[in-house]
């Protein structure tokens, strides 16, 4: 008779897993649960706002416009 193995296997019993992971390694569980949901909610959050309405902010200036004609000559301490 083979000896009962105290954790119990994923593909035998996946929920009875879940369970046994979140009490004995809830660091790991939560993690792993969390990180899963990135991908989900990458392709769900953004066009959820766009139905409800949000409207994406102008990107902001990288670079300064240079104005356009001549440079005006400074004399003095006006520099």
């Amino acid at each position: 008779m083979a000896p009962v193995n105290p954790t119990p296997r994923f593909w035998a019993g996946p929920l009875r897993y879940l369970r046994w992971s979140s009490r004995e390694h809830p660091a790991f569980f939560f993690s792993v649960l969390i990180g899963g949901s990135g991908p989900v909610i990458l392709f769900t959050v953004p066009p959820l706002m766009k139905k409800l309405g949000y409207v994406r902010a102008a990107p902001i200036p990288m670079t300064y416009p240079v104005p356009a004609g001549p440079r005006k000559q400074l004399t003095g301490y006006d520099d």
